[in-house]
């Protein structure tokens, strides 16, 4: 088999091309245009594996450039859409790059798809769909409220261009994964997050903080209604997210009975708050992290948690990494990088 992998350099692309290579036989081919990641990811691959995947540095955007990808690889079996802009804080300041980047990159994917007859493609969507809800745990036939930032709401619209998508291409066949919070790094600490800009997300923000990069950690918010005032999430681990794409790939592959369209949430299915996530770290580490308590930050919901019954019934998949092993990793990959400061 041969896939494509969009945002293959990006955290949980990288991630997934390393579960790709551990087991599987597939081919791997690379787009990215490294906007928030660094082509160094597929020596860390290489590193891990013994293996690295074939890249271009493309914007999705340029519809032209991307096509010349596909024409040249003839013969590309499944694609997996990770490429987009996820930062919640910064699409409600930026939302035009958002949309533009976002959606313009997914129809582009969606053209050379359909020209080049390629059959299966997964989406990584988000928990994000889901909004404030107050329906918990979140179900796949939960409603979908109204998105609380642009990002969001551009995983919102890319499920719906997918739908109609699949509706007008009988032969194509798409799973969209809406993943809870993705956090950690690969076990061995040599892979994990490594953005090219100031971190939005909290694990990172822990381990910045606790290595020196940042004098203290923001927690947005103390009021929430949730048991010690702070949001709550579903982390999960970015190695069993990435291999939730490699079993969903090959349900595609092996179940031609699917349907054209589906969603399945990946989560653990227990909620986590911002300062037991701050505890299991401290735990972990044997650090104490300096923080302070702020306001409530826009586009943020107070508590998500997935119901993962449906990845465990029709793929076969659960997650099984804890949050101590989250945080575990995720403090080895930190200290790789300051000992490593060229990665």
């Amino acid at each position: 088999m041969k896939i494509l992998i969009t945002g293959g350099s990006g955290y949980i692309g990288s991630h997934t091309i390393i579960e790709i290579f551990k087991n599987t036989d597939w081919e791997v081919l690379s787009i990215d245009n490294y906007s928030n990641s660094s082509e160094l990811s597929y020596q860390r691959i290489e590193d891990i594996t013994g293996k690295k995947p074939t890249y271009f540095n493309v914007d999705l955007r340029d519809l032209e450039a991307t096509e010349k990808v596909f024409s040249e690889n003839i013969g590309i079996d499944g694609i997996i859409h990770f490429a987009a802009f996820k930062a919640v804080g910064e699409s409600v300041e930026e939302p035009l790059m958002y949309y533009d980047n976002n959606l313009n990159s997914l129809a582009n994917v969606l053209k050379c798809q359909e020209k080049f007859k390629i059959p299966n493609l997964i989406f990584s969507s988000s928990c994000s769909v889901y909004g404030n809800i107050d329906e918990l745990p979140v179900t796949e036939s939960s409603h979908l409220a109204k998105a609380e930032s642009p990002y969001a709401y551009t995983k919102q619209i890319g499920e719906v261009m997918l739908q109609d998508f699949a509706k007008t291409n009988p032969l194509f066949k798409t799973i969209a994964l809406r993943y809870f919070n993705p956090v950690g790094a690969h076990l061995s600490g040599l892979n994990g997050e490594l953005s090219s800009n100031r971190p939005n997300n909290l694990v990172p923000f822990i381990t910045q903080t606790a290595i020196g990069k940042h004098d203290k950690l923001t927690v947005f918010g103390s009021d929430y209604p949730t048991r010690d005032g702070t949001c709550v999430r579903d982390y999960i681990h970015v190695s069993d997210i990435a291999n939730a794409h490699v079993v969903a790939l090959k349900k595609l592959f092996e179940e031609k009975s699917f349907p054209a369209y589906d969603v399945i949430n990946l989560g653990t299915g227990n909620g986590v708050t911002v300062l037991e996530a701050i505890n299991a770290f401290e735990k972990v580490s044997e650090k104490k992290l300096n923080f302070d308590i702020g306001e409530r930050r826009d586009g943020d919901v107070g508590e998500i948690y997935a119901d993962n019954t449906k990845a465990k019934q029709v793929l076969g998949w659960e997650a099984k990494t804890t949050i101590d092993e989250m945080m575990d990793s995720a403090w080895k990959w930190e200290q790789y990088l300051s000992e490593n400061p060229a990665n």
